[in-house]
Parts: structure tokens; sequence; C-alpha cells
């Protein structure tokens, strides 16, 4: 049985769409529906939104969910920053979603970089001009209040129900707070065992925020980018590996389990239909304030998702956000 969050009723375990290939999307979210799944997370840097959209409208027609049971979220792209654009992104999104309105759009980073138009390259990525010498991104000088106002306008517009950021940090929270006449409904951050944020996660439930947790398995997600190293995987953690025997569950199911137990919002990622099924599978049993505990004492402040390195490493740009 899915839970969902009191405030926003937002389905705690939703459906990750972040590098699904384009071929496999429109089949696994019709897979993940069938499983049971009703939230859907989706961003136009992910590439496969149309893909998502023939997904959706296929289980729509089919009958297999209503509109209505749905919450599917989107996010602003980094080149959108602009408020002349950010209408344009949004539209471009519910029109590959086939969507009349999102229920949630995230602006997805704390940064600005120049706008590339639709028809030019799509989606835009992080590089103004990626066939150059040496490309890199180019930032862009917009400030990010004036971007969250022309996120406020989607709102009032009726294109979404509510509006949210993506890896921001408490400072950042704090001057959000400050002016925005929408408050955010959601925070949507990196967090697993090895990155608990504790102090960013208790700042956005003081502001009445709700929390998604990405990546909720930890390093999993970044083998494949060569951004995390192979000893680093959680699913073998000792803490972690007692509490799955003793629930008779698997490691996964403890992870994101502890993720639920912390009230956050959690969107893992598979394309297996048993991988789908299993990670919905953590409604029937629950973590002792010990077990939670342990697990979160193998916090290290490892993020692996940070533009700090990537963007360096990836873009010939420096560009951290994180201190």
């Amino acid at each position: 049985m899915q839970t969902t969050d009191p405030r926003t009723g937002i389905p705690r375990t939703g459906f990750g769409l972040w590098k699904i290939p384009r071929d496999d999307t429109a089949a696994s979210v019709v897979e993940a529906v069938n499983a049971g799944y009703r939230h859907f997370d989706s961003a136009a840097d992910y590439a496969n939104e149309a893909e998502t959209g023939e997904g959706l409208a296929q289980a729509l027609a089919e009958g297999l969910v209503t509109r209505d049971d749905l919450w599917i979220t989107s996010k602003l792209w980094n080149t959108f920053h602009a408020p002349e654009h950010v209408e344009e992104a949004c539209r471009k999104s519910l029109t590959d979603l086939q969507l009349d309105c999102l229920d949630l759009y995230l602006m997805h980073f704390p940064i600005a970089l120049e706008y590339v138009p639709i028809a030019e390259r799509y989606p835009p990525e992080w590089l103004r001009n990626p066939d150059a010498a040496e490309p890199v991104m180019q930032r862009a000088a917009v400030p990010l209040h004036e971007t969250w106002k022309a996120m406020e306008a989607l709102v009032d517009k009726g294109l979404v129900k509510r509006i949210g950021v993506c890896n921001y940090n408490s400072a950042l929270i704090h001057d959000l707070m400050t002016y925005a006449r929408i408050k955010p409904s959601m925070l949507q951050i990196e967090s697993h065992p090895y990155l608990t944020q504790e102090k960013l996660i208790r700042l956005a439930y003081d502001y009445g925020i709700d929390v998604t947790a990405f990546s909720p398995l930890g390093a999993q997600s970044y083998f494949e980018l060569n951004m995390a190293e192979a000893g680093e995987s959680l699913l073998g953690a000792a803490p972690v590996m007692v509490a799955a025997q003793a629930h008779s569950k698997t490691p996964a199911q403890v992870l994101l389990r502890w993720g639920i137990q912390r009230g956050t919002a959690i969107i893992p990622k598979t394309i297996k239909p048993e991988r789908m099924r299993e990670n919905l599978e953590t409604g029937d049993f629950a973590l002792s304030n010990v077990e939670m505990a342990a697990i979160s004492a193998l916090n290290q402040d490892r993020r692996f998702n940070d533009p700090g390195v990537f963007a360096e490493a990836a873009f010939n740009t420096f560009h951290p956000i994180y201190d």
C-alpha cells in the first residue's frame, strides 16, 4: 500500500525516470503503472519526456489509471532560468508529457546558464556550444528570485499545481522563503545513508516544505557514470544487511524503507519489472529506532551528484554549489 505525504499528497515511493533509455521509457512507464506506481519524477534534461508521455497516454487510454490518480513532476532546466523562457520550458514539458498541468514543477539546479532555443537543441544540456574546440558552460546573469517569480506565474496560469526546488542548500532555502509569494512545496535533494543531510531536511520541514530524496540507494545510480567507486555500494553495509536479514527483506528495500521512515519521498529507478515491484514492497515492515540510527550512522557526507566535481570534469567549468 502506497503511503502519501499528508501535506502535499505525493506518493512516498515514486518512479525515477533519470537515465532510462528512450527506447525503454514508454514501456517502463506502463509497467510501472501496472506495478502500482502513481508518482513519476521526470525532467527536461532526462531527454525522455516525449517517451514518458507516450507511456502515460497509453496507461490512461487503457484505463489503468485516471489522471487524478497520478502525480507527475518535471523540472525547469538551467538554460531556461530567464523569466521570459520559464513558461516556454514548462509548456514544452507539458507537450512532451501529453499533459495539461503538472502536479509539481521544480527548479532543477540553482544554476543559470545561457539560453539555448528549443529549435536549436533540446534538451540543451550543460554546454552552450558542444562542438567548440574547448566547450564550456556559459553562465547567465539571472537572479534566482526572478526565476522563482516566473515559476509562480505558472501556478497562477494553471499550468502547474505546485512549485519547488532541487539541489538547494540551507542558505538558499532561507533566502527563498523571504521573497516567495507562493512558497515552495518541495525540496528535492540527493540523500541516502552516506549523505543523510539531516540539518537541511529538518530546515525544510520547519518551513513546511516536503522533501524528495533522489538516489535513495546511494552509489548504485553512479557506477555506470564513473562517479562512484565499486566499494561505495550501500547494499553491503553491515547495518543494512543486518536489518535486511532481521526483516526478511532485501538490502535495497531496507534502504528505501529508511528513506520513507525519515519522512521523505523517494524516487528509485529501474527498468526491471521485478525490481519495480520489490521497490514498492516497503510498507509491510518498519525499522526499529536502533536500526534507523545504525543506518544513519553510516553518514560520510558523500555526495555523488556534485556539480563542483562533475562540471569541471565533464564540461571544463568549475561550478560548485555546495561548500
